[in-house]
């Protein structure tokens, strides 16, 4: 039952990273019309509102209400949802400058793709700073991804690095901070909860600096609608529920690796549709960079296995 569990849960997360990894070539569409503040802050909308009526659905059956009615409970979720989609907000947005600035002979989706997906590597490690102790593979993943990341943006010399390089890598040391916040305020919240609540606060910060930096051209928008909607409601809304429920089936270690694939599917996704292709050098970085993933991910895959063995 535990492998049939694991097969399923892997083919659900699997699909939720193949959603994942081709909203990198959506946004890659999108960051060459739609400035990004008001790209992602129509995203974001559009996320928490499909996430609020699957909540309405949800409660409907059950009876009980969408938001806690203890005090407590009100200031946690206030104060975690705030936290989550300010993180979130700056991860964003960071990743739609980064794809915006790429040059067009610059494999953007898979460049973008394998570096936001580093913080998988960069959560143990500001995890230190929280009295966590570091696994030698996680040390080792860090070696691993620095090569990785050296072959796919240093190995032609400095001018071989691209400005979306840089605001890409900043993108995933956010994102680990967002994966940690998450963590902490998942559970208590609830994850469908949090979700909606940080989207809400993503769409609102990022409004505000869309109205006080950007100019809006309403036609660029109304043209992106395909690449808006695909990030909204299929990578915020559908692919966070389908990790909601692979999770429920998958053994960590096993959910971990599935989602890994997001970077293969950004890379995968960006030579189908724009016929972008990689150097050897880009290549074989963005699979060492993918190969840290998966090694950072070792420790958990083997204190479950202990785990197992301590329960039977």
């Amino acid at each position: 039952m535990k492998l049939h569990n694991n097969v399923k849960g892997s083919a659900i997360l699997s699909l939720t990273a193949l959603i994942w990894g081709l909203a990198f070539v959506a946004q890659s569409q999108a960051a060459d019309s739609v400035p990004p503040f008001i790209f992602n802050s129509l995203r974001s909308f559009i996320g928490a509102l499909f996430l609020l009526l699957l909540l309405f659905f949800k409660r409907c059956k059950t009876g009980t209400p969408i938001f806690p009615k203890e005090r407590p409970k009100q200031k946690q979720m206030i104060f975690g949802g705030i936290l989550c989609g300010a993180l979130l907000a700056v991860s964003v947005n960071f990743q739609q400058f980064g794809l915006a600035l790429y040059p067009p002979e610059a494999a953007s989706e898979a460049r973008a793709g394998f570096l936001t997906a580093l913080y998988v590597v960069l959560v143990p490690l500001i995890s230190v700073f929280f009295k966590q102790k570091i696994h030698l593979p996680v040390w080792i993943a860090v070696a691993v991804a620095t090569v990785g990341i050296y072959l796919l943006s240093f190995s032609g010399g400095i001018d071989s690095i691209y400005v979306g390089d840089v605001l890409v890598f900043l993108c995933a040391i956010s994102f680990s901070f967002h994966v940690l916040a998450v963590d902490k305020y998942g559970e208590p919240i609830g994850g469908m909860l949090l979700s909606m609540l940080q989207f809400a606060t993503c769409g609102i910060l990022s409004g505000i600096l869309s109205l006080c930096f950007e100019e809006i051209v309403w036609t660029n928008i109304l043209a992106a609608t395909p690449q808006i909607l695909y990030l909204g409601i299929m990578s915020s809304g559908i692919a966070y529920t389908l990790q909601i429920y692979g999770q429920k089936y998958a053994e960590p270690a096993v959910a971990s690796l599935s989602m890994s694939l997001e970077g293969v599917f950004a890379a995968l996704g960006g030579w189908l549709i724009f016929g972008n292709t990689l150097s050897a050098g880009e290549f074989w970085g963005c699979a060492l960079v993918f190969a840290a993933i998966l090694l950072a991910q070792l420790p958990q895959f083997f204190a479950k296995k202990s785990t197992d063995a301590v329960e039977k």
